[in-house]
């Protein structure tokens, strides 16, 4: 493969289907699917109703689709848009799974002291605004590539290459284990490893931006150990050790290393953050008796140079120093999932696309370069199983248009604005014109 292959401008007739495509964009349909699909409730795991509902809409759109079950309870979803066989194939991606269950017995108070409308999987239209659990993220990002799809199918412009339409379930960065364990990619690794491939690809996020480097993960579980104790023995007592205690000072001590990991470990667009996420110990029902553990989870994010193992070598390096520094602490630690990142060659053929789409709907200034980011996402999986990946978004929805009831934190990544859509879509469409209507010997491949 040829990276260096020069990128050639438009021609008078792919500007021309272009213009048509994205005269065809139907924000009207966006915003029905973004509804339908917040409707259907898809915690990771349990993606089946939405994945087939997906199968179903992409062959009435007449595309070849197809639900890829993976256990009774979920699959994936993939559509097939025919080129003449010439030209290079490309994939449009995006997740399919929320991230929290919207059950209040399970949900609260960890989401905070309820579950709004942007945490429940009922769909709400305040005029160009969705509400709903998943509105913006996934639901939003898969009305959008789909109404991208639609567009140019409409406009009836004779591809070369195939474009794949591909969602899957297991997307969010979490484990659930009484859904066989799915999470952390899951669906699309079975995806890819199960025969749905392209020559290039592109994942929809949040952030209208252009990202070539694509975040991994480590999680860890450090456990402080005491003994069990009784609320009534007086302290100091001979043979009764806190663990919460010295789990705390444990915390603050990792707290002041994190951004100096962060720090060292910034790359060209990744600043690597780790948080300290749950902490668990003892028996809230018997507060008579303090706990001989206390558990402290950490997710820590990687860049795409750095291996799974030296993360936990370097995490292991700075427990024994914080331990050497506090005799009071008793620990272990070890490594619970790991993501490796991954990387496209910012010279390949479908990152220089997707810049010159975020310039062609930018007024044609060139693309000034990403904002560092942290975000983990199905892409670090993606692009380490062989396909080259480009990170494209659309604007996290602003003050402007967000209702002040959900300004508070993540919240169910719930709040979608219609309008704030169509501007990724026609830099979907151009990149997808700019790919699917060369030969594969014009993009670089032999």
């Amino acid at each position: 493969m040829n990276m260096a292959t020069p990128h050639k401008e438009f021609d008078a007739r792919q500007k021309a289907w272009y213009e048509a495509a994205c005269a065809r964009i139907d924000a009207a349909r966006l915003q029905q699917l973004n509804m339908q699909l917040v409707d259907i409730h898809s915690p990771t795991g349990a993606e089946r109703p939405a994945s087939e509902f997906m199968a179903d809409y992409m062959s009435r759109m007449g595309l070849k689709a197809t639900y890829q079950p993976v256990n009774p309870i979920t699959g994936n979803a993939y559509g097939r848009l025919a080129g003449d066989g010439s030209g290079p194939a490309l994939m449009l991606y995006a997740p399919i799974d929320t991230h929290i269950e919207a059950i209040p017995e399970h949900d609260i108070p960890w989401v905070g002291p309820e579950l709004r409308d942007d945490m429940l999987p009922k769909a709400q239209a305040r005029g160009e605004t969705v509400i709903g659990l998943g509105a913006s993220n996934p639901k939003g990002m898969v009305a959008a590539l789909t109404e991208a799809v639609h567009a140019v199918r409409d406009a009836g412009i004779p591809l070369k290459g195939d474009l794949v339409l591909a969602f899957a379930g297991g997307g969010m960065p979490v484990v659930v284990p009484e859904r066989s364990h799915y999470g952390l990619s899951s669906g699309v690794s079975h995806m890819m490893m199960n025969g749905v491939t392209a020559d290039f690809g592109i994942i929809l996020k949040p952030w209208n931006e252009v990202y070539y480097e694509h975040p991994g993960m480590c999680w860890f579980k450090v456990t402080v150990k005491g003994s069990l104790g009784y609320s009534g023995i007086p302290r100091g007592t001979p043979g009764f050790r806190s663990s919460i205690v010295p789990a705390a000072r444990l915390i603050l001590e990792l707290e002041a290393w994190l951004p100096e990991y962060t720090r060292r470990h910034t790359s060209d667009q990744i600043a690597p953050e780790g948080w300290i996420a749950a902490v668990r110990s003892g028996w809230p029902e018997r507060p008579a008796f303090p706990s001989a553990a206390t558990e402290i989870y950490l997710d820590m994010r990687t860049n795409p140079q750095q291996s799974t193992a030296s993360v936990e070598a370097e995490f292991g390096a700075v427990m024994r120093d914080i331990i050497s520094r506090y005799p009071e602490i008793d620990a272990e630690w070890e490594m619970t999932a790991a993501v490796p990142g991954s990387r496209t060659d910012p010279s390949n053929w479908i990152i220089r696309s997707a810049e010159r789409a975020w310039s062609e709907t930018h007024g044609g200034q060139p693309y000034p370069g990403a904002p560092k980011l942290s975000g983990q996402t199905d892409a670090a999986a993606i692009c380490k199983l062989g396909l080259p990946l480009v990170r494209v978004g659309y604007p996290w929805i602003g003050d402007k248009d967000m209702p002040e009831e959900f300004t508070d934190g993540l919240g169910g990544m719930g709040v979608s604005h219609i309008p704030d859509l169509i501007e990724p879509i026609k830099a979907l469409i151009y990149s997808i014109i700019d790919t699917c209507t060369r030969s594969r010997e014009e993009v670089g491949l032999g």
